[in-house]
């Protein structure tokens, strides 16, 4: 072959390489890559290496010679080795005669590979094999990027595709992925010269990006590998041929392979060299395909895969279209050698620059080395190369970054994130505290900013507080103020109830109150559901309740409430409260007893009376003052201790000349003064208190009538501070609609006919307190003494002979109601027919209408009291032998005669007619005499049998005589000196009313006391007080309820008191510490036995063990140290009434003072609680109480101090409000907003807030005690005050005018004897030139008086100005001089030109009426909002209340006016007189004197315009302010409603 050597190296200049790809992709040439790659072929089967071997051809059919050698042994050579086969001679050389070499397989080998190896990665076109055999029946073709690692498959060929390669597509490619079998070059034709041709990349598919990985991957590769897996054969192969192998003609030959490719170099070189770079001396052979490339685009690798170094400011990537941008020269400022490329940075930069420098010098850092290092900066009088050109920083380390670091370019210092300066040395505007460990190098301010005022300090971090904040950071109010942060506003004072709070602080966060117990509400104004605050008549004594006292023989009292029946007529109201009312005569009293007080202090008495007066007029109110038990006059309120006993003596002493008259007392209050409580309420509430007469108003008003605003307020406060919170409803469950109760008094909602504040009792007039409520008494007029009636069983007062529940009826003894006379019996019988009178069940054998005759068979004279007794005819009636119709007794004789009926004689009656004597005893025993026998008696001859037992006798003939109890039998039948009848038969005698029994020895039910003179008496028990009418027949002691006593249970039982009639009242004694009875009967006083006290005596006794009820007497040093502590407390007491008690209007200087009088009071107080302490205890008291006494002391300097500085802070404030106020900063809007205030509108009209605060000024909301509205005063500088001023002073003005005309009479007189004056007065009249100059005075005048009345008739005038002027002009003196009188003109001039100031006014006016418009609107608002509440009439019907007031004094002004008009028509006719009559020597005086009249006219009918428009404008203002009053009321009423649903009352 002919072989071209060359140099390894071309000659070429880096210049010339460079051209060849010039600014665009390049590719080396392709080649064959078997060419010069002998050594790296190979073929796992080669016949003849291993010796000579024989193989045929098929095709020579005509020719001997069919089989040859192969021997590979040798190297092929034409002309000495012609056989040699081997795998080499393959490789194409263009060989004219390269067809007589080829490489051929051993013989009958199926599974035959040619495997190609190359030194580096190569870029694969195509692959062509030319057989000399036929084609294989199958096979494939491998590549191989690893180095023959792993193989991948080109592609599978074969001839039955689905036969070899079964699991391989045979289908067309889809696409260029796909691995398919091709079954084109596989046939058997032709038998030589057969190709085989495999591409890369099938021309079928469009490539877009030839450099894709997937692309990458089919045309670069390392090895290939051609597998044969299948020979083509003719059959034959299956025959068994002796002779020949039929194997020896099949085999693998190949004439050549050609494995197209380039050299794989990305797009960046033109060609390649050896991949080993060789020897100098080394030649390659001609057409040889090298692998290493000769990169260009300064790309460097075998394969351009990668930047050359320093070359990596852009990136590597393939090469296209456009190379500029690949692989750029890092640019490192001369600072770097070497670099690498960071996606990061490029994507960072845009795409501008990817290249990061290494290991800069020169104290340099950054991607291009273009910065200086930490703590170094760009000198900026050098160049970035310069390698000294950083230097160092100049930053503080504290609050620069990293310790001092700088910018690198400029040198200007990072500073921390709070941290400014040139060298970052101090904190920014809102930081402090600069501090290295920092992060941000300082401490942002964390001064709250509503609180604050600017920033903090930037070193210690201290905030600049506003004057209601404090704190460091001023974020709290300051004590007694609230909100910081949770409004917006800055602080609102915390405003608690002085008497539901502890104390005037509150909770900075949420403005809570620290509430007493049950006291509810931010302020702690409202008591809890459930609970209510006491009114100050809450401590109520009712009189009927109380001990009469007699003083003299003349005292007497009458505890019953009936006469207040008699004082009431059907159409007047109930008035007095508990039971009734006591009547009590001149010179007699009351005890009352108080022992229910809750807090020391000062109460004024009150006595609730009636007078019982012709006119039966009902009076109430205070009596003061009260004549007491000593004699003294009670003229200022009364100290009483809490937990004490007192019983208050009230007498009513008999005045001279009375007739006797008597008085009805309902009850006695004690009202707790205000003046009492300590540190309650300021001087200005305690002036409200008197003016508005809270406590006469308290005493008066019915419970459900309500107070002053301003009254209500002071009472809810100081009943909280009294009662220590709120006092629990206690609304009977059964006699109450609810368990809630009013918030203020504590009234419970009642059923019908139940009254109390805990709907407990039944209405006067009502009974049978119950679930339904109470009955009505219906008390019959007629038959009762009042109308009141016993409130648990209803029974009404009866007259004496009246009864029923109702007294509706005669009381047993009695007919005919309601007259009720006694019923006529002669002592017989005790009741009578109501209708008739007759008498019924007459006694001792009585009958007739008046028990006025005897019954048949008795005589005797009832009337005459001669009692019946039986007629012996000869027996009793009814015993079978009396034979009598009736007897007659005679008085003188004593005697008895018998009345015989028919059949009988004698004068007993004992002798039988001769036709009845054997009819009438048959069978009698003859000769029987009772004599004898004893057993008949005054059988006589009647009978002669005697078989019949004789009168006092019984049973037969063999008992003995009747055994009848004399206490219990009629007297009649049982004569003294003989036996008793009784019944013959049974024996039963003959008993008494009451009496039972056979012998009549027992009452029955309802009767007792057999041992009675008279027998068996009725038990009478009351029917209302008792169980029934059964008594125990031995004592009488009837079965009573439990709240009555007595025998008949007509008294109040055992531990009761009261009016049995009425009502017991349970003494609540406790029984095992009482005597018997256990409580007074009258006054209900528990009496208490030895060693126990107490109210209800419950507790030991001084001197007495405390473990009740024992009560065991203690050792008497006991005794000896509570007599000793009892004195020093009733010194200490006496001691403290000594020294005073001071409000609030202290100076600051005794303060000290004070202190020390607080303390003498604790102290006392303290002393007067010793007889609550054992000794044991004693001493731990006693240091419990220094320790307190010491802490409350130090609270109290404390507070002093804290009062100190708020007084200074108070006057700074007052200052810088005075300086900003003078600066005139503040914006027209917040001016708007802040008189967007009713309490602003409502200063303008009354000079005063009027919501809360009624005590000054007043308001809209501020109520008088008669409904009217209070609204101004003396020192007020309202609207309605400046009106009242102004129509005073217009008032005097009319005064004056009226007296004018005397004065100008007065002064005419005077004009005449000082003539002299009058005559200079001419004089200097005559001194003017002419009429004109006084026509030009008089001009003048004229402008100065129509100047004044424009001014004064200036609706823009304010009310202030008019004063001013109306009081100038009342103030002007009538001169007599003309220099006078242009002194005054000149004074007049010079007062307008003092108030010509209305332009600003009119300013402040506009702004006020556009505020007034814009409260106008919201108040219609809030109209639409509540248009739908039902209490609207009633909220319009109050607010209209100061609308009339403001349409009756506009009314008065307008009168005022009226007569001041008149007065001025009156002045000008004055001076029109004198302008006619006088001469022109006292013209000019006169002249004056009018207009100076005219003057003060022209200021009235200004100042008559100024207060009309004044009352318009507050009418209209009024209406406003009314509307937004009117949201309000509904508003409070609207809550109140809501709470008083939610409060509960528990009893």
């Amino acid at each position: 072959p002919q072989l071209q050597l060359r140099p390894k190296h071309s000659p070429q200049s880096s210049s010339d390489l460079q051209d060849q790809c010039p600014g665009a992709s390049c590719n080396p040439q392709l080649g064959d890559l078997m060419v010069g790659r002998a050594a790296q072929l190979s073929a796992s089967s080669t016949c003849g290496l291993n010796g000579p071997q024989t193989y045929c051809i098929i095709g020579y059919l005509e020719e001997e010679q069919k089989c040859f050698t192969c021997d590979s042994r040798l190297l092929y050579d034409r002309y000495s080795n012609p056989n040699s086969h081997r795998i080499e001679n393959i490789i194409t050389t263009f060989d004219p005669e390269r067809k007589l070499k080829w490489w051929q397989s051993e013989n009958g080998v199926h599974q035959v590979s040619i495997q190609l190896d190359l030194e580096t990665v190569f870029q694969f076109s195509h692959l062509v094999l030319t057989f000399k055999s036929f084609r294989p029946a199958a096979m494939l073709v491998e590549r191989s990027k690893d180095f023959g690692r792993t193989w991948k498959v080109f592609r599978y060929f074969a001839d039955d595709c689905s036969l070899h390669f079964p699991s391989v597509s045979s289908d067309p490619a889809d696409s260029i992925n796909d691995i398919v079998c091709d079954s084109r070059y596989s046939g058997s034709e032709p038998s030589t010269d057969g190709e085989v041709v495999l591409k890369a990349l099938d021309p079928i598919f469009e490539i877009q990006n030839p450099y894709s990985p997937n692309i990458q991957d089919l045309i670069t590769l390392t090895n290939i590998r051609v597998n044969f897996t299948r020979l083509f054969t003719l059959g034959d192969t299956l025959l068994s041929r002796r002779r020949r192998n039929p194997q020896n003609k099949y085999y693998y030959a190949l004439y050549n392979m050609v494995v197209r490719g380039s050299c794989f170099c990305n797009g960046h070189a033109s060609r390649c060299t050896p991949v080993d770079g060789g020897r100098g001396d080394v030649f390659t052979q001609t057409g040889m395909v090298h692998g290493h490339c000769v990169c260009q685009h300064n790309t460097a690798g075998e394969n351009c895969e990668r930047c050359q170094d320093f070359y990596h400011d852009s990136p590597w990537r393939p090469g296209g279209e456009n190379t500029a941008d690949i692989c750029r020269r890092c640019n490192c400022h001369g600072h770097s050698d070497t670099c690498h490329f960071d996606a990061a940075r490029l994507e960072a930069t845009g795409g501008v620059s990817g290249g990061v420098c290494d290991d800069c010098r020169h104290d340099r850092m950054g991607p291009q080395c273009e910065q200086c290092r930490p703590f170094l900066y760009q000198d900026p009088q050098r160049a970035t190369d310069d390698p000294h050109a950083c230097i160092p920083c100049d930053c503080d380390p504290a609050g620069s970054h990293g310790g001092g670091l700088c910018d690198t370019r400029d040198g200007r210092c990072l500073c921390k994130e709070n941290v400014e300066g040139r060298r970052c040395d101090r904190c920014k505007h809102g930081f402090f505290g600069l501090r290295k460990d920092e992060p941000a190098g300082c401490q942002a301010c964390r001064c709250h900013a509503l609180g604050s005022i600017g920033s903090c300090d930037q070193v210690t971090g201290n905030c600049e507080c506003d004057h209601l904040a404090s704190g460091p950071l001023c974020d709290r109010c300051v004590v007694g103020f609230w909100g910081l942060g949770n409004s917006v506003f800055r602080c609102s004072p915390c405003d608690c109830d002085i008497g539901g709070a502890h104390s005037s602080s509150c909770s900075p966060e949420d403005g809570q109150c620290h509430c007493l117990p049950n006291m509810i509400g931010r302020r702690c104004s409202d008591p809890a559901p459930g609970y209510f605050l006491p009114q100050l008549d809450y401590f109520l004594y009712e009189a009927e309740l109380t001990a009469p006292l007699h003083v003299g023989s003349s005292a007497s009292t009458t505890n019953t409430p009936s006469s207040s029946s008699s004082l009431r007529t059907p159409d007047q109201p109930v008035t007095w409260t508990g039971l009734g009312l006591v009547r009590v005569l001149e010179g007699a009293g009351l005890r009352f007893t108080v022992d229910n007080l809750p807090s020391s202090m000062d109460y004024q008495l009150v006595i609730r009376y009636e007078c019982d007066m012709n006119t039966r007029h009902y009076c109430l109110f205070i009596l003061l003052p009260l004549f007491v038990s000593r004699g003294g006059v009670l003229n200022s309120a009364v100290c009483l201790n809490a937990g004490a006993r007192y019983f208050v003596d009230v007498i009513f002493n008999k005045q001279a000349g009375s007739d006797g008259s008597h008085i009805l007392i309902d009850s006695m209050g004690l009202i707790p003064s205000i003046d009492s409580v300590q540190d309650f309420c300021s001087q200005s509430d305690l002036e409200s208190f008197r003016r508005f007469r809270c406590i006469g108003l308290a005493a008066e008003l019915d419970p459900q009538e309500s107070l002053p605003e301003i009254c209500e307020g002071l009472i809810k406060s100081m009943s909280a501070r009294i009662h220590s919170g709120a006092v629990p409803c206690k609304c009977n469950i059964i006699g109450s609609l609810g368990p809630s109760c009013s918030k203020l008094g504590g009234f419970c909602e009642c059923k019908p006919n139940v009254i109390g504040r805990c709907c407990d009792t039944c209405a006067p007039l009502t009974f049978g307190f119950g679930p339904g409520g109470c009955k009505p008494c219906e008390c019959d007029h007629q038959g009762s003494m009042s109308e009141l009636c016993d409130q648990v069983r209803g029974q009404c007062a009866c007259r004496s002979e009246v009864t029923g529940r109702r007294c509706d009826r005669c009381r047993a003894g009695f007919w005919r109601f309601p007259l009720c006379r006694p019923c006529e019996c002669n002592g017989l019988s005790e009741v009578c027919d109501q209708e008739t009178g007759e008498c019924l069940n007459c006694r001792e054998y009585a009958n007739g209408p008046h028990c006025d005759r005897c019954e048949e068979g008795y005589y005797g004279d009832p009337v005459s009291r001669q009692p019946c007794q039986p007629c012996l005819c000869p027996d009793v009636q009814r015993s079978g032998r009396f034979f009598a119709t009736s007897c007659q007794h005679d008085p003188q004789s004593l005697s008895l005669t018998c009345s015989c009926r028919e059949g009988h004689t004698g004068r007993f009656c004992v002798h039988l007619t001769v036709q009845t004597q054997v009819s009438s005893c048959p069978g009698c025993v003859t000769g029987v005499d009772r004599r004898e026998t004893k057993l008949c008696f005054m059988c006589v001859n009647l009978c002669p049998r005697c078989d019949r037992c004789s009168p006092g006798f019984y049973g037969n003939l063999s008992l003995p005589e009747c055994s009848c109890d004399r206490r219990g039998t009629e007297v009649t039948q049982c004569p003294l000196g003989s036996p008793c009848f009784c019944n013959p038969r049974t024996g039963q005698c003959p008993c008494r009313r009451g009496a039972v029994g056979v012998l009549c020895d027992e009452c029955e039910d309802g009767y007792w006391n057999l041992d009675g003179p008279s027998g068996c008496q009725p038990c009478s028990c009351d029917p209302v007080n008792s169980f029934s009418n059964i008594c125990n027949k031995v004592m009488g002691q009837c079965p009573c309820r439990p709240e009555f006593g007595g025998r008949q249970c007509d008294e109040c039982g055992e531990n009761h008191f009261g009016n049995p009639d009425l009502q017991c009242i349970s003494c609540d004694c406790n029984l095992e510490g009482t005597e018997r009875p256990s409580c007074d009967p009258e006054t209900g006083e528990c009496i208490c036995r030895t060693g126990v006290t107490g109210i209800f005596c419950d507790e030991c006794a001084v001197g007495y063990s405390s473990e009740f009820p024992a009560c065991k007497e203690c050792h008497p040093c006991t005794i000896l140290w509570t007599e000793n502590v009892t004195d020093v407390q009733r010194a200490a007491q006496r001691m403290r009434t000594f020294i005073p008690r001071h409000g609030d209007n202290l100076r600051p200087r005794d303060s000290h003072h004070r202190q020390r009088m607080l303390e003498m009071h604790s102290k006392l107080d303290r002393l007067t609680n010793l007889t609550g302490l054992s000794l044991p205890k004693l001493l731990d008291e006693i240091q419990k109480l220094h320790k307190d006494f010491m802490s409350d002391e130090k609270k109290v300097r404390n507070a002093n101090k804290a009062l100190e500085d708020s007084m200074d802070t108070r006057k700074e404030v007052k200052h810088k409000l005075s300086t900003c106020s003078s600066s005139g900063d503040l914006t027209p809007m917040e001016k708007k907003i802040k008189e967007l205030s009713v309490v602003k509108l409502n200063q303008k009209v009354c000079g005063g807030p009027g919501l809360d605060d009624c005590s000054g000024c007043g308001g809209a909301l501020c109520g008088l005690d008669l409904g009217k509205r209070k609204c101004g005063g003396p020192n007020c500088d309202g609207v309605i005050s400046v009106s009242e001023r102004a129509s005073e002073m217009a008032e005097k003005a009319k005064d004056q005018l009226n007296t004018l005309p005397s004065r100008l009479e007065e002064s005419k007189n005077k004009a005449g004897s000082h003539w002299d004056v009058l005559v200079q007065s001419s004089i200097q009249c005559q001194g003017i030139d002419n009429i004109d100059s006084l026509e030009r005075e008089r001009s003048i005048t004229r402008k100065l008086i129509q100047q004044v009345k424009d001014y004064l008739m200036d609706e823009m005038v304010p009310p202030e100005d008019i004063e001013k002027m109306a009081r100038a002009v009342l103030a002007i003196q009538l001169p007599r001089s003309p220099a006078k009188i242009q002194s005054m003109i000149n004074d007049i001039n010079n007062l307008l030109s003092n108030t010509m100031h209305f332009q600003n006014d009119l300013k402040n006016l506009e702004e006020h009426a556009k505020t007034a418009q814009d409260l106008l609107q919201k108040a219609q608002e809030l109209k639409s909002v509540l248009a739908t509440l039902t209490q609207t009439g009633n909220f319009i019907q109050n607010v209209t209340k100061p609308l009339l007031e403001a349409e009756n004094m506009k009314r008065e002004v307008e009168d005022k006016l009226t007569q001041i008009q008149g007065g001025t028509l009156l002045q000008y006719s004055v001076c029109s007189l004198f302008t006619v009559t006088t001469d022109t020597s006292t013209y000019c005086v006169l002249h004056y004197v009018c207009l100076c009249v005219l003057q003060r006219v022209c200021v009235l009918s200004g100042l008559e315009e100024k207060i009309q428009q004044l009352i318009r404008s507050k009418e209209e203002k009024s209406a406003e302010v009314s509307k937004l009053f009117e949201t309000v009321d509904s508003l409070r009423q609207e809550i109140s409603k809501r709470a008083e649903i939610y409060a509960t009352c528990t009893t």
